[in-house]
């Protein structure tokens, strides 16, 4: 198993170029950046720097028996890893080598006329934030800053989860669906429901994600077989980790 990687939140401002799908608008992202693991090859003085698939912040049977030990053995083990472990082949010798997750997300995505790398990083970074995004005795109701907005920009905590269990549930194959966060002036709202397809998250339409659940089939089949809303339910009132998504709104307008 591979070693967990250190992880530090930090502030990059990216100047996008309007052929990486953000009509050239620059931000401020909280990037999180993985600390990459350092190799020389056997007889060479080569150093080669690569994305080290990180743990779950738990483990592997602690959301059970919500989500099985079993799951997470092929969830994480063998899908979030193949990710990672392509990854680091795509880039290696490239432009791409040495930047963030983040960085390489929109660099790829191209608009829509995803470049190759694109894929594996954001499904990297994807399944990453979706462990992150879970907690053992997890779900119930947010509170503070982050039930205010979801108030305000819902009409109630309860429209927001029926709102988000259905963009989770009518997501066509396989993908994500994301409560996402966007500045505005403060007279719209800030927080979206959004769904994306395969590996396409919410960065790439200038927003800030704040909570995901995975709806590949993968992510759910072992325990659930097809029925995809029984998984959504309990992910939403048994497994969300709100001090996360709280965390997350914090960074994001901060």
């Amino acid at each position: 198993m591979a070693a967990a990687a250190s992880m530090a939140t930090t502030s990059l401002t990216l100047s996008l170029l309007p052929s990486q799908g953000l009509r050239g608008s620059t931000r401020s992202l909280p990037v999180t950046k993985t600390q990459r693991g350092v190799s020389t090859k056997a007889g060479s003085n080569l150093i080669t720097a690569k994305f080290d698939l990180k743990s779950p912040p738990y483990p592997m049977n602690a959301l059970e028996p919500h989500m099985s030990q079993n799951t997470f053995e092929y969830h994480w083990g063998k899908h979030h890893r193949a990710y990672v472990d392509n990854l680091n082949k795509q880039i290696v010798g490239t432009e791409l080598e040495g930047k963030s997750l983040e960085e390489i997300i929109l660099v790829t995505y191209n608009n829509g006329d995803l470049l190759p790398a694109f894929n594996n990083a954001a499904q990297a970074w994807n399944h990453e934030f979706f462990w992150e995004s879970m907690k053992p005795g997890g779900g119930g109701k947010p509170s503070g800053d982050l039930l205010n907005l979801i108030e305000r920009d819902f009409g109630s905590f309860e429209k927001f989860a029926e709102e988000f269990k259905s963009a989770a549930a009518t997501q066509f194959g396989s993908g994500w669906a994301w409560l996402a966060y966007k500045a505005t002036s403060g007279k719209d709202k800030e927080l979206e429901i959004v769904k994306s397809q395969n590996a396409v998250n919410p960065l790439v339409w200038d927003y800030l994600p704040l909570l995901t659940i995975d709806v590949w089939e993968h992510a759910y089949y072992l325990d659930f077989q097809n029925r995809r809303p029984d998984y959504i339910s309990i992910f939403m009132e048994k497994l969300v980790s709100w001090e996360a998504v709280s965390s997350r709104l914090e960074k994001a307008k901060g």
